[in-house]
């Protein structure tokens, strides 16, 4: 991906947040339970495979490889997040604090989902 210093520096922030949020699925993986739906297998593996995933996307993004790939990777795990764990909650929370948690994080994950996909749409290696 051709790209200018701007670029460059909103990819490598990117990047660093991506890796913070993988770092921190694995710091505190038992307190992060809570947002893997029921209706999932498997419980706390899904709170490691998505600090996985976020670490390697960041890594990709740091080093400039695979970046196509990654960035629709993140954009896809981030909208899923967005459709099956902040939607609902914001519609169904009854509480006003967690209702406004839950849109925030919607909020965010899009926006971070966008910015994902638009690395993809852009990068010329996959």
């Amino acid at each position: 991906m051709k790209e200018s210093l701007v670029s460059r520096i909103a990819v490598t922030i990117l990047a660093i947040v991506m890796a913070v949020f993988g770092s921190y699925h694995f710091l505190n993986a038992r307190e992060m339970i809570v947002f893997v739906p029921d209706f999932l297998p498997g419980g706390i593996i899904w709170v490691y495979l998505v600090g996985i995933a976020f670490i390697v996307a960041a890594l990709s993004f740091f080093t400039h490889r695979y970046m196509k790939f990654a960035g629709y990777m993140l954009g896809v795990i981030l909208i899923i997040f967005v459709l099956t764990l902040h939607l609902p909650n914001w519609l169904n929370s009854g509480d006003k604090e967690m209702r406004n948690l839950a849109l925030t994080n919607l909020l965010k994950d899009s926006a971070i989902a966008a910015f994902a996909l638009y690395i993809a749409s852009k990068s010329d290696n996959t």
